[in-house]
């Protein structure tokens, strides 16, 4: 059977949850294959009601536990995900709020930065709820929307087919996508560097990659400044108008990402050239571009 539909007023988003690996393409005609490393021989589809999205009012609901630092592994992966459930109603709201829109301008900038023509097939890594999708979709990009959290996925507003996959193991075969982007998540994946290798292997060669994400500027004054804003205030908004819980996790998690220099080495070493790291805001945020070798 086909997996279930979900029909917004924003639009028909569809989501799937591949949990094995199939030999068939996915229902969108997008050339979707699921691979997962470890699964056998047939695909399941897992119902809706696996992973509802989270009330972020009911005190019940799952936080990203700080109080032994920032996790590592598998807990990780658990607590970014449940994160995510919990803050995904008031996710957008809360972005536009906190970069003053600017988010918007950024995504704009990321697409541009791939450099591909329309009807290139990308992948919108940590998808959440489609923003990187919609405004890939009004470029005239085939745009296929992946991310680890149901929640934020069952609030898309996006025409694109949505998967909820591990992004160290893409449902697709190798060199099957001409570009890749992804807002705001290097921070969040388990391993950067098996993320690095997994985008190099669903890449064809040629392709583009271009990764936006949080920074902290050079400038000390800046940097300075920034960290109030983004240490001091963001946790109060977050926790006003969502999870205070979630949003002291945002600033604390670029102790995750490693020194610029080597990220883009280790990306070179996932077989990109012509990488390239460009400030954004003064060094509040990041663009991360590269090209794949032949």
């Amino acid at each position: 059977p086909e997996g279930p539909v979900r029909r917004r007023r924003h639009g028909a988003p569809r989501w799937k949850n591949y949990s094995k690996p199939s030999g068939r393409s996915d229902r969108h005609d997008t050339g979707v294959t699921p691979h997962y490393p470890d699964g056998g021989p047939s695909l399941t589809r897992v119902p809706s009601v696996t992973r509802p999205a989270v009330n972020p009012t009911d005190p019940a609901a799952p936080t990203i536990d700080l109080s032994h630092g920032l996790p590592t592994g598998e807990a990780k992966t658990k607590a970014v995900r449940d994160m995510f459930d919990t803050i995904s109603p008031r996710y957008d709201m809360v972005n536009r709020v906190m970069t003053f829109r600017l988010d918007v301008s950024w995504r704009r900038k990321t697409i541009e930065a791939l450099g591909l023509p329309a009807g290139s097939r990308i992948l919108d890594l940590a998808a959440g709820t489609g923003d990187f999708c919609r405004d890939l979709e009004a470029k005239g990009f085939v745009s296929i929307g992946m991310d680890l959290s149901f929640g934020m996925l069952s609030h898309a507003r996006t025409k694109s087919p949505l998967v909820q996959c591990d992004a160290l193991h893409l449902p697709v075969p190798a060199a099957s996508v001409d570009g890749v982007t992804c807002g705001f998540a290097l921070r969040n994946f388990t391993d950067l560097s098996a993320f690095f290798d997994e985008v190099g292997r669903a890449v064809r060669p040629g392709g583009r990659i271009a990764f936006l994400d949080a920074a902290s500027p050079e400038n000390p004054l800046l940097r300075f400044g920034h960290g109030i804003y983004f240490g001091k205030i963001v946790p109060l908004i977050g926790g006003a108008l969502s999870d205070r819980t979630a949003y002291a996790y945002l600033p604390k998690s670029l102790a995750y990402l490693p020194e610029p220099a080597a990220m883009l080495d280790r990306l070179r070493q996932a077989g990109f050239s012509g990488v390239q790291r460009r400030l954004l805001l003064g060094g509040a945020a990041q663009l991360i571009v590269g090209t794949k070798q032949a």
